[in-house]
């Protein structure tokens, strides 16, 4: 619990125990747990894209079945191709603050120090309860965002103005690629549309 608590408020301390001591490639099974953390991570983020749509008002009880398979196409769209994308931005960024290759195994511990940290994710299962505004999608985000810097100062013993800009960039580039995508499947979905009244 006390570990859980130093999570929440940042302590660097909590996640070097957590990254080092708890998990890691010789304390348990690394890739069974990365594999669930990556499953876990992408049905969190498929889960907050659905809530942004239904915020947005493009959910509702009485979508046509078409645009509820445009709706799902979009959210594996914007979930697969934004999660790359910052996967991509990060390790390269990583790539440049360490200056220095990385290896297999450093973007396996970086990639697992990324998924634990967005532990956050997990108060959006809270909106199943209760209703909250749209900012609090975004308010978890940045939650997300920070304790995503924090372990990555942890594992790479960085800066922590390296681990923001890097963050910072690789979050920025997957909400770019993810209006994008958005955009251009909202454009799809229309000429789809047009062509069906014929």
């Amino acid at each position: 619990m006390i570990i859980s608590i130093d999570l929440i408020l940042h302590k660097t301390k909590a996640y070097r125990h957590l990254l080092f001591n708890v998990i890691n490639q010789h304390t348990v099974n690394f890739e069974g747990s990365l594999w669930k953390s990556i499953f876990a991570f992408l049905l969190l983020d498929a889960y907050r894209s659905l809530l942004l749509k239904r915020n947005e008002g493009e959910w509702g009880s009485s979508m046509s079945f078409s645009s509820i398979v445009w709706t799902f196409q979009e959210i594996i769209v914007d979930v697969f191709v934004g999660n790359f994308v910052f996967l991509c931005i990060l390790l390269l960024s990583m790539r440049l603050v360490l200056n220095s290759t990385i290896q297999i195994s450093r973007c396996k511990d970086i990639l697992l120090a990324v998924l634990v940290s967005s532990y956050f994710k997990i108060f959006l299962i809270a909106t199943m309860v209760w209703e909250f505004p749209s900012s609090v999608i975004f308010i978890i985000d940045l939650f997300v965002l920070s304790s995503n810097t924090v372990a990555l100062k942890v594992i790479t013993d960085s800066t922590m103005n390296r681990c923001i800009a890097a963050c910072f960039c690789a979050q920025a580039a997957k909400l770019l690629v993810s209006q994008v995508s958005a955009r251009r499947l909202l454009r799809f979905e229309n000429i789809d549309r047009s062509f069906s009244l014929f």
